[in-house]
């Protein structure tokens, strides 16, 4: 797959390839809801907590006697029943980590990157470098690129200068390769990346495939030879003989 390689100020740098096993392939919706469901899970704190009746203060004491009130019998203030009382069933703190293997993981984020190059949301560019750490520096460049909406930026190395610049801004988020997740690709409208992120991303994306076939390289014909006469053999006879 061919694209174009953008500069800052939207013209077309030069034109890069774009490897089919991560930028082309059918998406795999299945185990992109999987990893979706596991990322959202593994973000939950999971410290909610409420009040069993042996937890709640008070309530040692019997509330009146056992008969001869005309009441039900009851042991204690803090029974379920009581407005005052403990929750059943209630909350408790635990875990919801769930684990999901690094192969689906990689198939779920080629997926997703797949359906942004064939959705034409994605845009690679050259070098994101900004002048200051301003945002109206930033905006100004996204607005350059049609960007205004929001896009997810991908750089290739640590920038703390645009790293700063997006701070304020609600749909603008910065990351290196390694901090690229799910949940901010489907968040986020479009997706830029820089071209050493592309580079980074293909290299880890698909340290567990197979190598990318390559097309055999074009051999010249072999010219053909030139046609040689062979002289006539003598015919004989039977009176030369």
């Amino acid at each position: 797959m061919q694209t174009n390689v953008l500069g800052l100020d939207g013209a077309v740098v030069r034109t890069i390839h774009l490897d089919d096993r991560v930028f082309g392939i059918a998406p795999n919706e299945s185990v992109v809801h999987q990893a979706v469901v596991t990322q959202q899970a593994n973000a939950r704190q999971g410290t909610h907590d409420t009040k069993t009746r042996g937890e709640v203060a008070g309530g040692g004491k019997k509330p009146y006697r056992q008969k001869g009130t005309g009441n039900a019998r009851q042991g204690s203030t803090r029974a379920p029943h009581y407005r005052t009382g403990g929750v059943v069933f209630g909350p408790h703190p635990r875990s919801y980590e769930k684990a999901m293997p690094r192969k689906m993981r990689r198939l779920a984020m080629r997926s997703v990157l797949s359906v942004r190059a064939a959705a034409q949301s994605l845009t690679v560019v050259d070098e994101f470098a900004i002048g200051a750490a301003r945002t109206r520096a930033l905006v100004s460049v996204l607005d350059t690129l049609k960007l205004g909406d929001g896009a997810l930026i991908v750089l290739g190395a640590r920038s703390e200068a645009v790293l700063r610049a997006a701070r304020n801004l609600e749909r603008v988020h910065v990351v290196t390769p390694n901090g690229l997740n799910l949940l901010d690709l489907l968040r986020l409208p479009r997706v830029v990346l820089e071209e050493a992120a592309v580079q980074e991303l293909t290299r880890t994306l698909t340290s567990d495939l197979a190598p990318a076939p390559t097309l055999p390289t074009p051999q010249p014909e072999p010219e053909p030879e030139p046609d040689i006469i062979q002289p006539a053999a003598e015919e004989t006879t039977l009176y030369d003989a």
